[in-house]
């Protein structure tokens, strides 16, 4: 199963997020938790959050990228969500706890400013892959497989038919780790 942590704190203002969240909605083996929707006041159910994780066998992030990073409502599910005593660090009997360990993460992000704005000598001055470092770390620390991010660039400046091939290209991305899930799991 995958899971798909939804979080665009406007998801009704969002043309491509939600092209993108629609184009996977339906696929069978995927579960989605839109953070905004289930927890509009910000008090996070972590145990909810971690019985999804649990269940799961590849962790998706889907979001806009907000100042270099998530969103502030994923931020905090990272801080709930990924508590010392289960996604890290030790049980109150001292036994080493890792409860994500061995699954997958993929990292699907979208943002305003064009690829080349995400290189050293763009207006961003970093790549991708450095903005993603935070992500990845934490994804890391906590024995997830870091998978290579699915990037929208320049998100609301895509024509209609470019954005629904983005839009099948995450399908197909997702629907390929369903698959490789499918045929790791029969060995």
């Amino acid at each position: 199963m995958l899971t798909l942590i939804y979080a665009h704190p406007y998801p009704l203002h969002s043309r491509a997020n939600r092209a993108l969240l629609d184009a996977v909605r339906d696929l069978p083996g995927l579960q989605i938790r839109d953070l905004y929707a289930l927890y509009p006041d910000f008090h996070i159910d972590a145990r909810a959050e971690q019985a999804a994780l649990a269940d799961s066998h590849t962790v998706v992030l889907q979001h806009p990228l907000h100042w270099y990073h998530a969103p502030a409502l994923l931020s905090l599910w990272f801080e709930k969500t990924l508590a010392y005593g289960w996604a890290y660090g030790h049980d109150p009997a001292g036994r080493a706890t890792r409860a994500l360990e061995g699954k997958r993460l993929l990292w699907a992000v979208s943002t305003g400013g064009a690829e080349r704005a995400y290189q050293p000598e763009g207006y961003n001055h970093h790549t991708m892959a450095q903005i993603a470092t935070p992500i990845q770390q934490t994804a890391l620390y906590c024995g997830l497989q870091w998978l290579e991010p699915y990037i929208v660039h320049g998100a609301h400046r895509l024509s209609a038919p470019e954005l629904a091939m983005a839009a099948q290209a995450y399908r197909a991305r997702l629907q390929a780790e369903l698959d490789h899930l499918s045929t790791s799991q029969e060995r």
